[in-house]
């Protein structure tokens, strides 16, 4: 069996930017153990598999160590391919996962997924939060036990941060998302999964379910601009819609087989 496969970068205005992701066309879906072994053989933060079901998508994602809930840029990587490579009609398709439903909208060169609302829980700052950050944040919030979000007073506490992984892998959260206010954007951020290889997501389209309302709220606007200050980095366009959140983003793609 072939399977098409295409190389995209997500939120990416150019080449080696942004969030990469490898998307799979199937015919029909494959052993579990199969899509992991792909993704292991693909080696980037996510491959998306998709299976065409009438009028919309079913997606999974995968990245080389485990199966992912929910997969912002592998999202939006599949809705530049659905639209642009196979040439979907329309301006919106849904995707179909295991917890829900994500529509991907394309408006000329950009691409918007439409996100559920993740309500914000302010709670005390650990201790081994601080050590592993090796900085203390000016508030704290969380989604349950998923990811926390550390804010910090300047653009250039958050790009100067070296965290230990080591400590923070300790933590009860899988991700890790520290932001403050930026010079040119509206905030900037960067995302750790310390229990991952690759500890730095390149550009994190789920964390921005915190950070949209965050931001939002903070400075009274419900359309912004956020940069995420990883190694490659790349540039979201976020609008909040209350219980729903949008990120736009740009896009690189190439056809690897």
């Amino acid at each position: 069996m072939q399977i098409p496969i295409y190389h995209v970068d997500a939120f990416a205005d150019k080449i080696f930017s942004g969030n990469p992701a490898t998307v799979c066309i199937l015919p029909e879906w494959l052993d579990e153990k199969l899509l992991q072994t792909i993704a292991i053989e693909n080696q980037l933060p996510a491959t998306a598999f998709l299976l065409k079901k009438g009028d919309s998508f079913e997606t999974r994602w995968f990245s080389p160590e485990y199966e992912i809930d929910l997969c912002g840029h592998g999202s939006l990587a599949s809705g530049f391919v659905i639209f642009t490579v196979l040439k979907y009609p329309g301006s919106e398709v849904d995707l179909q996962y295991r917890n829900g439903l994500l529509k991907v909208k394309k408006s000329n060169d950009l691409f918007t997924l439409d996100f559920p609302a993740k309500p914000l829980e302010k709670f005390s700052q650990p201790e081994l939060l601080i050590e592993g950050l090796g900085a203390t944040p000016i508030e704290m919030y969380q989604y349950k036990n998923e990811r926390c979000l550390a804010i910090f007073d300047s653009e250039k506490s958050v790009t100067d941060l070296k965290p230990n992984m080591t400590v923070l892998k300790n933590l009860e959260h899988r991700g890790v998302i520290v932001s403050a206010r930026g010079k040119n954007y509206d905030f900037v951020s960067r995302t750790f999964y310390p229990k991952k290889a690759a500890c730095e997501d390149a550009v994190t389209g789920s964390s921005h379910c915190l950070l949209i309302p965050y931001w939002a709220n903070k400075l009274n606007k419900s359309q912004l601009t956020g940069f995420q200050a990883s190694p490659r980095g790349g540039e979201i366009i976020c609008e909040n819609l209350k219980d729903r959140y949008l990120c736009k983003g740009s896009f690189q793609y190439e056809k690897i087989h």
